[in-house]
């Protein structure tokens, strides 16, 4: 059975995506906020890696991230940080950018890009000031 993951091309493309989300992240005044929660954390080196770990089993792949932290509950990982909306938005703009950048596109991509969508606004746990 075919997986998100395998729509994205494997891990290699998921690390090569990641990879350029997290560079958007720091180089983009959309990412600016998105990048000051992880240093409220261990920090983008960090997080690259595991993204990369978190989403390969989220799009269907292997569970690198479970396996190395006994769980994938999205709203616990991300509970100790204040997320609006308006983060939610910018991170599925700038991941919706990273996507386009490493050329991907098609049903298969539109329904990550739904998955994503659906995750990111679930982990909305704060309004504006």
């Amino acid at each position: 059975m075919r997986t998100p993951l395998d729509d994205l091309g494997g891990e290699e493309a998921l690390k090569r995506l990641v990879n350029r989300f997290y560079d958007l992240i720091e180089t983009d005044p959309q990412g600016a906020r998105i990048m000051s929660m992880h240093f409220q954390g261990h920090g983008l080196a960090h997080v690259r890696e595991e993204q990369v770990n978190f989403l390969s089993g989220f799009l269907g792949g292997r569970k690198h991230y479970m396996e190395k932290h006994g769980h994938m509950n999205l709203r616990l990982l991300h509970d100790h940080v204040p997320i609006t909306a308006g983060d939610a938005e910018d991170w599925l703009a700038l991941m919706d950018r990273a996507l386009a950048d490493c050329g991907h596109s098609g049903a298969g991509v539109d329904r990550i890009r739904a998955a994503l969508r659906r995750a990111a606004t679930a982990l909305v746990n704060r309004t504006p000031e």
